[in-house]
Formats: C-alpha cells, sequence, structure tokens
C-alpha cells in the first residue's frame, strides 16, 4: 500500500514550521514499511520534487510565482474571503488533484489518500480512490461558520471513507455541521517530534509557541506580563513563531513598556523547541478554537505548567481544571492569576509532568502511525 498525504502545508526544509507536524507521521509510516508521497503546493514559484528523511514531496505550480502565497502562512482563510483568492484557491484544488492522480496512477499497488485540511486537500480528492480526511483546526473553524463553507465541507467530507480529527471539540462540530460522524479511534492527535525533551529546571518565565495570527491571542500574553509586573511580579515572556502579527505584538510591547522584558526570538525548527521548554516556569496558550494545542503537550512533557483560555477548543483535552494546568478567561486579569497560582504551587510541574507522561506514548509518531495504517484499511475495505 501506498500513502498519498495531500496537504497545503508540509515543511520547505528541515526545521521548517509550516504542517511540521505531518512529516513525523511520514517517517513513522515509512519506517512501518509503507511508502508515503506528499503533495503539497509551490510557495511563490519554488515548485518540483525533493525528499526528506526518504520521504518523496512533490510541490505543484498552481499560480504565476507572484501569486502563489496561500500556504505555509497561516493566511489561507483570510484569503478565501476576497474573490481573487476563491480563484486562486481553485486553481491549487485542481493542481493538487492532478498530482494526486498522477501519484495514484504511478502506485504498483493499492493506494489511499490521506487529505490533510478538507479544504483545499480534501476538496482536492480523486475521485474513486479510498480517502481518508483529517480536520486539524482552521478548517473546522470554516465549518462553524455555516454557510457556503458548511455546505462545501459536508459535501468534501462525505466523499471520503474516513474522517479523522485531532480533538473531541472538533468532532462534534463536524457532527453537527456535516453529519458525518468520526468514530471515537479516529480522534487522534497529530504526533510530536521524536527528540529528547528534558525536564524543565524553571527560571526563565513564561513562554508562548505558535503563528503570530491574530486567532493565537498571544496579545493576551503581553498583557498579562504587563499585568504581573503592575502587580509586582515582573516576570519574562518569550514568543516562540513568527506571522503577521509580529509587528503589532512588537509594538504593544513597547506601549505597555515592558519591550526589554519580552523576548520574541521568530520561528524555531520543532527539533529546537525543547531547549527553549527546557527552562521555563509556565506555557501560555492565549489561542482560541485551538485544533488541539500540540505546544501545550509538548510543554507537559517537559513539566511546564499550562495556562489555557476558555474557549480554547481542543487543548481542553490537555490542560485541566487543576494540578499541571488552569483553565481561565480569555482576559489578561485572569491570565495573571493563573500564573501566580501555579507558582505558588509546589506540586504544579509535577503534575504538568504526570499529564505529559500520559500524552507521552498517544503523540508517539510510532503510535500515531499505526492508528494510521487502521484508518488506511478501513478505507481500504470500504
Amino acid at each position: 500500500m501506498r500513502v498519498v498525504f495531500v496537504t497545503h502545508n508540509y515543511p520547505r526544509s528541515a526545521g521548517d514550521m509550516a504542517g511540521a507536524f505531518l512529516h513525523p507521521l511520514a517517517v513513522a509510516l515509512q519506517d512501518r514499511g509503507t511508502p508515503v508521497t506528499v503533495v503539497a503546493p509551490s510557495d511563490r514559484g519554488r515548485g518540483g520534487t525533493d525528499t526528506q528523511d526518504g520521504v518523496e514531496v512533490r510541490r505543484v505550480r498552481y499560480a504565476s510565482a507572484a501569486a502563489e502565497t496561500l500556504a505555509y502562512t497561516g493566511t489561507m482563510a483570510s484569503a478565501l474571503r476576497t474573490p481573487g483568492g476563491m480563484l486562486r484557491m481553485l486553481s491549487l484544488v485542481r493542481a493538487l488533484r492532478r498530482e494526486a492522480v498522477a501519484t495514484v496512477s504511478s502506485s504498483a499497488g493499492p493506494a489511499v489518500v490521506h487529505a490533510h485540511w478538507w479544504v483545499p486537500a480534501g476538496m482536492a480528492l480523486p475521485r474513486g480512490v479510498p480517502a481518508v480526511v483529517t480536520c486539524h483546526g482552521s478548517d473546522v473553524r470554516l465549518l462553524a461558520r455555516g454557510g457556503v463553507f458548511q455546505w462545501l465541507g459536508r459535501r468534501t467530507l462525505r466523499r471520503a471513507q474516513v474522517v479523522t480529527t485531532v480533538s473531541r471539540p472538533f468532532a462534534a462540530i463536524i457532527r453537527e455541521r456535516t453529519g458525518v460522524l468520526v468514530p471515537d479511534d479516529a480522534v487522534q492527535p497529530m504526533p510530536v517530534a521524536a527528540v529528547a525533551r528534558p525536564r524543565s529546571t524553571g527560571g526563565g518565565g513564561l513562554i508562548v509557541v505558535g503563528r503570530l495570527v491574530t486567532q493565537k491571542r498571544v496579545d493576551l500574553a503581553i498583557r498579562a506580563c504587563a499585568e504581573l509586573k503592575r502587580r509586582g511580579h515582573a516576570t519574562t515572556l518569550t514568543i516562540v513563531g513568527d506571522g503577521a502579527e509580529r509587528e503589532a505584538l512588537e509594538t504593544l510591547a513597547r506601549t505597555l513598556e515592558i519591550n526589554a522584558q519580552v523576548r520574541m526570538v521568530g520561528a524555531v525548527a520543532p527539533a529546537d523547541v525543547p531547549e527553549l521548554f527546557a527552562t521555563a516556569d509556565c506555557c501560555l496558550m492565549t489561542a482560541h478554537d485551538e485544533g488541539l494545542g500540540l505546544s501545550a503537550a509538548e510543554a507537559m512533557l517537559q513539566g511546564v505548567p499550562v495556562v489555557a483560555c476558555t474557549d480554547g477548543g481542543g487543548v481542553l483535552d490537555i490542560v485541566g481544571q487543576a494540578g499541571g494546568g488552569r483553565v481561565v478567561a480569555p482576559e489578561a486579569g485572569a491570565i495573571a492569576d493563573a500564573v501566580r497560582s501555579l507558582a505558588a504551587d509546589p506540586f504544579a510541574a509535577d503534575a504538568a509532568a504526570r499529564t505529559g507522561a500520559q500524552w507521552a506514548t498517544h503523540l508517539d509518531p510510532g503510535a500515531v502511525a499505526d492508528r494510521a495504517l487502521v484508518w488506511y484499511q478501513r478505507a481500504l475495505d470500504a
């Protein structure tokens, strides 16, 4: 059996954060004797075929080099609000489908297409080919908007033999909006990279890891840091990631007069993130409607307590109301209160580490690959 990943996000080089959680799964599948070919978009004219850790990646052209900006940046949803963005999306769907058909046709044995995100990859499913669609987050939020996105999502997901997603809240939204049932064994987060994750020694302050886009609400982390300073509990905040909101966040830190306490390190390779967690005191998950929030799990794997928001979505599968985590209203004051609560709790780090240990097996690339192989066989047998 050959598996064809179709996706708009896949690392463009070693250490790239775009779709980084898909690569450990592809490698683990190949380690189990299941070859994987990835079909992904070109990035500003940079197309062609390359190989990453034995995984073949085919990047397809879908527009002029200057117009190939839909993928890799986390801004696809906003692009869909414009007529020009919709036209480029249709072109991208056609290009992904053509390459998926060509890849399946060249396979010597049975093939399964695994589309990551129902839009655009799920929309590009070749007809008559067994298919699995995994919804990760931004695509589920589009379903929740209703209207044309709900109609398109229902039409797309009902074409797949198996639909999976990364958290229970998203499984509920998929069923409510499309009528498609996600079985219990198809609620599965994507894996974390298999790298050393030392227990945090503390002393490094607060940390946020994620794309700098509005959905991540990193401004809340900066405001909470300012609130802690106002209360006489100054600490540092390390922001890991890059994106369209970076300049606005830098301006906010200066306006609140805490720019000396806020360190923006930019995008970091997944293998280097554990080094940053290794001294962190607390991880802030300020995003709303997360697919899962893998960085929360990664923090707890290293004994770093986590503060999440009540509207955080899938991250609430990881972060509890006590012990190694706190769930609070998406307000700077409430986040600051939670940070102080965890700092005063001598058992918080140990509780976080215990939660992390429970997630370690569930997020192991090999374990996720084994579950994916069950989905693929189910699709072939349907």
